[in-house]
């Protein structure tokens, strides 16, 4: 069975569902694509005590706010309700669950093979999003360890780790907000690349995007203004508020390898680790794109979030090199607009 649309946007999670809302002031007949069984996409497998860092106002998609929450920064329930009602809101075209095996175009018409039936369209957005490709680094001798091993995108609780040796790998929010947890229930040491900075208990999620858009209009107007912090630095909700009282918010520079009870550090002393978590990122999920020929798989060459390897192709949702903040909630909304314009001329010209 085969379905053609002049447009499909492959993922329903929040980039797809920003994407959708602007596709609905098109005339175009467009589809969305999720392979997750229900709505919420990557929220839905977050760790349970994970919070937003800006309060629910300020981590809304575009034409519905977000319902405030019983605490000032939202949980992902909070979160993944909030989506399921967008999609429900808006009447968002969708099917699920679909995944998108393989990506192919000839004579124009982009077709999609998937785990059910061959989809067809005109123009194709891929808002995919990076949980599906969590990055791990390359640490020597990682084999060796027989501890075990797991990245923040599969950690859901400390309920295993209790009374364990456990090392945190990497800063910013989700390295600070699981060591805040695991640090209640086991001995923990946190690795960051450089000193993890802690931003002052009044400034979190809603100042750091108002800057960037002032900054971002400075840029335009070749000014410049200092930054009063990014979106890496760590926010100070609760819990990591408490983590600070409890004086476990101290990281540690990289440790040189791995053996099989821990790992070595630079001056060549070994620790014992029972546990790892890795809280290292994630990577754009693109392997639907290979049948494409992109030049650069991984980040592929985009003016904005227009492809400029294939004509009809777009990417919307996969951070900085798609948008300033546009893997956030409220940062998608500026590139899902601006790419819905294009796909609208994109079948005018």
């Amino acid at each position: 069975m085969e379905k053609t649309f002049d447009v499909i946007i492959i993922g329903g999670g929040q980039s797809g569902l920003a994407t959708a809302y602007f596709m609905r002031r098109t005339k175009l007949d467009y589809l969305v694509l999720d392979d997750q069984n229900e709505a919420g996409g990557a929220w839905q497998h977050g760790w349970d005590s994970l919070k937003l860092f800006s309060p629910a106002e300020h981590s809304s998609l575009p034409g519905w706010l977000m319902p405030k929450s019983d605490n000032e920064y939202p949980g992902r329930e909070h979160v993944i309700n909030y989506l399921k009602l967008y999609e429900d809101r808006y009447n968002v075209p969708i099917e699920r669950p679909v995944k998108v095996q393989n990506v192919t175009k000839e004579d124009g018409i982009f077709t999609l093979a998937t785990n059910k039936d061959v989809y067809r369209c005109k123009a194709l957005i891929s808002a995919t999003g990076s949980w599906q490709k969590p990055f791990v680094p390359d640490y020597p001798d990682f084999k060796l360890f027989k501890g075990t091993s797991i990245h923040s995108a599969r950690y859901k609780n400390a309920e295993a780790l209790e009374g364990k040796k456990v090392l945190i790998v990497g800063g910013g929010n989700s390295g600070a907000q699981i060591l805040a947890e695991v640090s209640k229930v086991a001995n923990t040491t946190w690795v960051t690349l450089n000193e993890s900075k802690l931003l002052p208990d009044e400034v979190d999620g809603r100042y750091l995007f108002e800057f960037a858009t002032k900054q971002y209009k400075a840029k335009l107007e070749g000014r410049t203004i200092q930054p009063a912090g990014s979106l890496g630095d760590v926010v100070m909700v609760d819990t990591v508020k408490e983590a600070r009282d409890r004086n476990v918010l101290k990281s540690k520079r990289p440790f040189k390898a791995f053996y099989e009870d821990g790992v070595i550090w630079a001056d060549g002393s070994k620790q014992e680790f029972d546990s790892v978590i890795w809280c290292t990122g994630f990577k754009p999920a693109l392997d639907h794109l290979k049948g494409l020929g992109l030049s650069n798989h991984e980040k592929p060459k985009a003016q904005s979030t227009k492809s400029i390897d294939i004509e009809g192709l777009w990417f919307v949702g996969y951070g900085s090199w798609t948008g300033y903040a546009s893997a956030t909630l409220i940062g998608v909304g500026r590139t899902a607009r601006q790419t819905a314009q294009e796909v609208a001329e994109y079948f005018t010209t």
